[in-house]
C-alpha cells in the first residue's frame, strides 16, 4: 500500500511538472512578436524585393497562418499562406504569380513575402498577419523609376548660351538642379513637371549661363525618397560663346555660299560662250575664209551648203570631216557645261534642304519666344521677388521680333535659291536640245560621207 502511494505521488509530480511545461511553452508562443522594419522599403520598378517580417523569438511558422494584405486593395489578400500551401483564389489579380515565401526560412520564424517584377501600382502599406498570435505588423513599399539625362544647348543674342537639360521616366516626382564647374548651384528658370499616362514624370528645365572660367555645367536629378540621383555634364567650347547669334551666322553663311555659287555659276558660263565664240571664228575662217561673224552650227551648216563648191569629191569628204570635227568638239564642249550646271543644281538643292530645315527651327524658337514673352507679361502684372529674379533670365531669351526677322531673311534667302534652281534648270534643258541638235547633225554628215563615198565608187 505504502509502495502504491509512493507511485502515485511520483506520478502526480510529474504531471504537474509536464503540466507546467506545456503551459510555459504555449505561454512563450504567445508572447512571439510579429516584427517589421522600421524604415520604408523602396524598389525600383522591374526588380524583385523582399519585404521583411519575422517573429521574435523565433518559432516554426510553417504550419501556422501568414497573411499578407493592402488594406487599400479589395480583395484586401497579397499572399494567404495556410496548411502549407498558397490559397491562390483569395489573391489580388494584380500579384497572382508575383508572390511567394520560403518554406525553409517559415521554420526558422522568418514570414518575410517575396514581390516579383515590381510596380509602379505596387507602392503602398503592406500587414503582415499571424492570426495564430494574434499579431502584426506594417510594411511599407516606395517605388521608384530613374532615367537618364539630355542635354541641349543654343547661343542667344547677347552672347549667352542657353543650356536645356530634360530627362523621361521617374517616379516619384524628382527635383533638377543647375550646377556650375565648381559644384555651385546655378539661377535657372522653373521646373517644367509633366506626369504622363503611366504615372512616370518628365522634368526640364533651362538656364542662361556666360562665358567662365571652366565652361563646365552639370545637370543633376535627384529623388531623395528613393535616394537616386544622375546627373550629366557638358563643356561648352569658348568660341561658342564669340558669335552673337547662331541663327545669324547660319543666315551669313548661306549668302556667303548663295554669291559664291553665282559667281562661279557665271565665270563657268563666261568662260564657256568665250570658249564657243573663239572655235566658231576659227572654224568659219578656214572653211570660207570671208565670214567674220559668229553663228550657230546649224546657220554655218546651211550657209556652207549653199557657198561650198562640190565639184570635186575629195573636197567634199574633206569638208565633211572638217565639219564632224568642230560638230565634236562643240559637243564637248555642251556636255561639259552640262556637267558644271548639274553639279551647282545638285550643290543648290543641298543649300535648299538646310535652308528649310533652319526656317524649321526658326518656327521652334519663335514658338519658344513667344511662350517666353507670354510668361514675363504675366509676371510683371504681379511681381514679387521670385518672379524679378526669373525675368532676369527670360530677358536673356531670343527676341520674339528678331527671330520673325531672322525667319524672314531666311524665307527670302531660300527663294532666291529656288529661283537659282529654276533658272539653271531651264539651261540645263537648253544644253540638252543643243546636244541633240549636234548629234543629229552627226548623223547627217555621217549620211552625206556615205553618200559622197559611193558615188565615187560608182
Amino acid at each position: 500500500m505504502l509502495h502504491l502511494k509512493g507511485l502515485g505521488a511520483i506520478g502526480a509530480l510529474v504531471f504537474h511538472h509536464t503540466l507546467v511545461l506545456v503551459l510555459l511553452t504555449r505561454r512563450c508562443e504567445g508572447e512571439s512578436q510579429v516584427i517589421g522594419p522600421s524604415q520604408p522599403i523602396v524598389a525600383a520598378v522591374g526588380d524583385d524585393v523582399v519585404l521583411p517580417c519575422h517573429l521574435e523569438p523565433a518559432v516554426d511558422a510553417s504550419s501556422m497562418t501568414v497573411e499578407w494584405t493592402r488594406p487599400d486593395l479589395s480583395p484586401r489578400f497579397v499572399h494567404v499562406w495556410r496548411d502549407g500551401v498558397e490559397l491562390e483564389n483569395k489573391k489580388h489579380p494584380s500579384y497572382v504569380g508575383r508572390t511567394s515565401v520560403s518554406v525553409n526560412k517559415l521554420k526558422l520564424g522568418d514570414v518575410s513575402l517575396k514581390l516579383s517584377r515590381v510596380k509602379l501600382s505596387d507602392e503602398g502599406t503592406y500587414r503582415c498577419f499571424v492570426p495564430t498570435l494574434n499579431r502584426e505588423s506594417s510594411v511599407k513599399l516606395v517605388v521608384g523609376a530613374v532615367s537618364s539625362l539630355i542635354i541641349s544647348l543654343m547661343r542667344t543674342e547677347n552672347d549667352g548660351v542657353v543650356l536645356q537639360c530634360e530627362s523621361k521616366g521617374w517616379y516619384p516626382e524628382p527635383e533638377l538642379l543647375w550646377l556650375d564647374g565648381e559644384g555651385k548651384l546655378l539661377s535657372a528658370g522653373p521646373t517644367e513637371t509633366v506626369r504622363g499616362p503611366d504615372d512616370l514624370y518628365t522634368v526640364s528645365s533651362r538656364v542662361t549661363v556666360e562665358k567662365r572660367h571652366s565652361n563646365s555645367f552639370t545637370c543633376r536629378v535627384q529623388q531623395k525618397i528613393i535616394n537616386q540621383t544622375r546627373e550629366t555634364q557638358i563643356h561648352v567650347p569658348g568660341d561658342f560663346f564669340n558669335t552673337s547669334s547662331g541663327s545669324a551666322v547660319h543666315i551669313t553663311i548661306g549668302l556667303t555660299v548663295v554669291v559664291m555659287v553665282i559667281i562661279a555659276l557665271v565665270f563657268v558660263v563666261w568662260k564657256r560662250r568665250r570658249q564657243h565664240r573663239t572655235g566658231n571664228r576659227c572654224t568659219t575662217s578656214t572653211t570660207t575664209g570671208t565670214s567674220s561673224n559668229c553663228k550657230e552650227s546649224h546657220a554655218l551648216f546651211d550657209e556652207k551648203r549653199e557657198t561650198v563648191h562640190v565639184s570635186a569629191e575629195s573636197m567634199k569628204i574633206k569638208d565633211l570631216e572638217e565639219r564632224e570635227a568642230n560638230l565634236n568638239a562643240q559637243l564637248k564642249e555642251l556636255e561639259d557645261e552640262h556637267k558644271d550646271v548639274v553639279g551647282v543644281v545638285n550643290l543648290l538643292m543641298e543649300h535648299k534642304k538646310n535652308l528649310e530645315n533652319q526656317i524649321l527651327e526658326f518656327e521652334f524658337q519663335l514658338d519658344e519666344a513667344e511662350k517666353q514673352s507670354d510668361e514675363k507679361q504675366s509676371q510683371l502684372l504681379t511681381p514679387t521677388e521670385e518672379t524679378l529674379d526669373e525675368n532676369k533670365c527670360l530677358d536673356t531669351k531670343t527676341n520674339p521680333d528678331t527671330v520673325k526677322k531672322m525667319q524672314q531673311e531666311t524665307d527670302a534667302l531660300l527663294n532666291s535659291v529656288i529661283c537659282g534652281v529654276t533658272i539653271l534648270t531651264e539651261k540645263k534643258k537648253v544644253l540638252v536640245d543643243l546636244e541633240e541638235n549636234i548629234d543629229k547633225q552627226l548623223e547627217e554628215i555621217k549620211e552625206q560621207r556615205q553618200k559622197t563615198l559611193g558615188g565615187s565608187l560608182s
